[in-house]
């Protein structure tokens, strides 16, 4: 009788907020030889790999109204634990049915003679301990910010490995200073990693100003009004707009197009722009921890974009189009080349199956 290596079967947490996660979800996942279960409230991407099953979870942060009427939100149920967590919230059918359901499926592999073999979670604290004290180990994607809290040192102390998607050296990294034989720094995770400028080239359109919107949402309260002004306060330009009314899967082709691009500081948009090589004026949004801010920061120290710490008022614009057209960033800094895959190198590192399990004999 001959033991055999099975194949490696893996977990994948998707935080919810915003389409960030979900999309370096699908960055990394071609590169994993694995068999891979999601778990998340967002529904799938159309174009889920062979091999991959999407489990949706229910959410945890929608009010609730119980027997005697009273709405109730997860926000006043105790969800810190006292600073001990980050969202726990008392006595929400969301939040016990998802941590239910992420037990049923790590128990019930484990009897079927396969047991998961790690989880990787982007992002969340709770997830993370949740998984580790059911005995999976867990591969942490980091966030960049002030991450220096009880909660987030758990996680990190929690987890075999923590992938930052940045390079080395560029952001503030007192929060993984601590554990820094686990971390794993990857450079920036772009789907459109490899991805060629259409022909024929060149494709930018002097004067082409395109705003690219995220799914995490702005501190601007009409949007579209301002993107509208800063079009006509901006003369000699033609300004196009992705992500104000409708959600675009696919931006690459306008990117390419687009002889200045102006959006936020999240991470898949900033790697993005590494792949293409853009020129960007980039506008941070509040968003926990800093991180956006962390990141633009890093971007302006580094000379890759022109920064602007709140969205300009509308006189300030010309300046800034034009700073932003006379930048050569070198974009290879942000190391999104093969970080992708680099990323998936180490959840193949900890996704070791047991000799044996799952396996025929």
């Amino acid at each position: 009788m001959t033991s055999t290596v099975a194949r490696p079967l893996v977990g994948w947490y998707v935080h919810h907020h915003g389409a960030g996660h979900r999309t370096r979800f699908s960055a990394v996942r071609p590169h994993l030889d694995a068999d891979v279960v999601v778990f998340s409230s967002l529904s799938a991407p159309v174009d889920l790999p062979a091999d991959t099953t999407w489990i949706e979870l229910e959410r945890d942060d929608a009010p609730t109204t119980g027997s005697d009427g009273v709405v109730r939100h997860p926000a006043d149920a105790s969800p810190t634990v006292g600073g001990l967590l980050h969202w726990a919230p008392v006595g929400h059918p969301g939040h016990t049915s998802r941590l239910g359901r992420i037990a049923r499926e790590i128990a019930g592999a484990a009897a079927d003679g396969r047991p998961f073999d790690a989880m990787v979670v982007d992002v969340s604290v709770e997830v993370t301990l949740f998984v580790r004290l059911l005995g999976v180990e867990v591969v942490v994607v980091s966030q960049p910010g002030d991450r220096t809290d009880e909660p987030h040192r758990l996680a990190y102390d929690a987890a075999s490995r923590v992938i930052a998607p940045w390079p080395a050296g560029t952001h503030d990294s007192s929060a993984l200073d601590r554990v820094a034989e686990k971390v794993r720094w990857v450079g920036g995770i772009s789907r459109q990693d490899g991805r060629r400028v259409p022909v024929p080239t060149p494709t930018v359109v002097p004067g082409n100003v395109l705003f690219v919107g995220g799914a995490g949402g702005s501190d601007h309260d009409d949007l579209a009004a301002a993107v509208a002004r800063a079009d006509r306060a901006t003369p000699g330009t033609s300004w196009s707009a992705l992500g104000l009314d409708t959600w675009v899967d696919d931006p690459w082709a306008a990117m390419t197009a687009a002889e200045v691009v102006v959006t936020w500081a999240g991470q898949n948009t900033v790697a993005d722009l590494a792949a293409l090589g853009a020129r960007a004026v980039v506008v941070p949004q509040t968003r926990p921890f800093e991180e956006q801010l962390t990141t633009a920061r890093a971007l302006d120290r580094a000379g890759l974009a022109v920064v602007a710490s709140s969205w300009p008022e509308d006189d300030e614009w010309p300046a800034l189009i034009e700073r932003a057209r006379g930048l050569r960033p070198d974009w290879s800094a942000w190391q999104v080349e093969g970080a992708a895959a680099r990323a998936a190198a180490v959840v193949a590192e900890v996704a070791v199956p047991t000799a044996g399990a799952g396996a025929a004999s």
